[in-house]
């Protein structure tokens, strides 16, 4: 709008200032959006940790520090229990230090008839000895006979595949390495030439590849299963394609300690609707509409996170100083779950009243808090869209008041995809959809390892070797959470 050439005109001249107004008013809105978006990357880039959100658990742990010193201790001693159990485990060797000649003699009366105290002093020392690799050469019987038409050689040792001279246990070793520990393949190239194993990458790939193949029914065991359960939580982070220009995606779904990954080259809600389309239970995400489609009157019930609501109000607690009443109303709701798990009653009804008593009030007080402080903010704003965040998914964080099946957060999807990222960092891309699948599978196998405490670099071999022959009908039995090694 251009300003009146007619001093006349004087409503021209007010609808004029108005336009500007209304125009500078948009302009400091804009700004102060922008200049929460910068204070927010410089505190993330530059700021201490303390500037940073600090967990529950942390804010717990800071609470209790000084009444809580017994527990402390006797955690402590614990973990020096399992230390000692542990080191039973190592392989030991047994050295005996005798005296010298000089030592036998006492320096006070001269007597060398020195009597032995007890079985003596010990003194303990862990070694490192660099991993090593055991080439195993077989020499098989070739017979034939004398009339010249039969020969016979004694059969190879079986492989879970055909065509390698690679073991089981090897295989594993690139699958944990890769998907577990997230070292690409190059450096495992450089690793394996110092032990005194050439292998190139192409031929580490090919093995992972391929028994990735071989354990793909596991992962559709282990999808259907964690589809069946009546909680389930999902997130889902991106991966660069090598074979695309765009994005690709790696889904996660959690039920209680099953993982199952799931490739995507799109983030849209057909995943989701492939992995627990039909299903019944509750489904605990965060707002992303992507997990619409099996959401809603003929789906799952879903669960807000609200760890994604304190995170956005922690974010702006600048804006307003009231904020931190509001997050000290949601570490009331994290107390109660800290209390239910001390107390050993997580899940269970005793937790249900316990929620029910203590974190329904605190959940009250955070509703008429966001009520009052609706529409005094700039649209635009942090505290704005924090505050519209926990409003519009109000029904869906409180969720967990009506089940104590259901956490509070979605953090434990979150922390599955950790992995993902790291990987996403060490080995950049995936080189096409197929080697995506592949991963996946791997990853749900081996992060399911780790939460059922199960040793992948055991797990693995077994079941590779185990499986083509396994009956289909029971391949449940191979899941970490219920396998059992194959006997002798």
């Amino acid at each position: 709008m251009s300003p009146p050439n007619d001093e006349k005109h004087a409503c021209d001249w007010q609808e004029y200032a108005r336009h500007l107004e209304e125009k500078l008013a948009k302009q400091a809105e804009e700004q102060q959006a922008l200049k929460e978006q910068i204070t927010a990357l410089q505190r993330q880039q530059f700021g201490k940790k303390s500037e940073k959100l600090p967990s529950p658990e942390r804010e717990l742990r800071k609470e209790k520090q000084q009444t809580e010193r017994a527990k402390q201790q006797a955690e402590a001693l614990r973990k020096r229990r399992e230390n000692a159990i542990a080191k039973t485990k190592l392989e030991t060797h047994e050295h005996e230090l005798s005296l010298t000649p000089e030592q036998c003699s006492c320096p006070h009366c001269g007597s060398t008839e020195l009597l032995p105290v007890g079985r003596g002093k010990t003194s303990t020392i862990c070694r490192y000895i660099p991993g090593r690799f055991v080439r195993d050469v077989y020499r098989r019987e070739t017979r034939k006979c004398r009339c010249g038409r039969y020969i016979e050689t004694a059969a190879p040792p079986e492989k879970a595949l055909e065509g390698t001279r690679y073991d089981e246990g090897f295989v594993a070793h690139i699958m944990v390495s890769k998907c577990g520990d997230s070292i690409p393949l190059y450096r495992m190239e450089k690793q394996y030439r110092r032990a005194g194993v050439n292998i190139s990458r192409a031929t580490m790939n090919e093995l992972l590849h391929r028994h990735a193949e071989l354990l793909d029914p596991l992962g559709k065991c282990l999808t259907a299963e964690i589809a069946s359960s009546d909680v389930v939580l999902a997130d889902e982070t991106s991966i660069k394609l090598q074979s695309a220009k765009g994005k690709a995606w790696m889904w996660a779904f959690l039920a209680g300690s099953l993982i199952a990954y799931r490739f995507s080259s799109t983030r849209s809600g057909t995943t989701p609707r492939e992995v627990l389309g039909g299903s019944a239970g509750t489904l605990l995400v965060d707002a992303y509409t992507g997990y619409n489609s099996v959401t809603g009157v003929d789906g799952r019930e879903r669960a807000g996170c609200l760890a994604h609501a304190r995170r956005k109000l922690f974010e702006s607690r600048e804006a307003d100083e009231s904020v931190s009443d509001a997050l000290a109303l949601i570490q009331d709701v994290y107390r109660v779950e800290h209390d239910a798990k001390e107390h050993g009653i997580a899940q269970s009804a005793a937790h249900l009243e316990l929620r029910q008593a203590r974190a329904a009030p605190a959940m009250d007080k955070l509703k008429r808090w966001l009520d009052e402080r609706d529409g005094q903010h700039s649209p635009k704003s942090k505290i704005a869209s924090a505050i519209n965040y926990a409003r519009n998914n109000w029904a869906e964080l409180t969720r967990f008041l009506k089940d104590p099946r259901i956490p509070v957060d979605n953090n434990r999807s979150e922390a599955a995809l950790r992995v993902i990222a790291l990987g996403r960092k060490n080995f950049l891309f995936v080189g096409h959809e197929s080697a995506g699948n592949n991963l996946a599978v791997l990853y749900s196998l081996i992060s399911t390892c780790e939460a059922c405490g199960v040793n992948p670099m055991e797990y693995l071999p077994d079941v590779m070797r185990r499986i083509s022959t396994h009956p289909a009908t029971q391949i449940r039995e191979l899941l970490p959470d219920r396998w059992q090694p194959a006997k002798a």
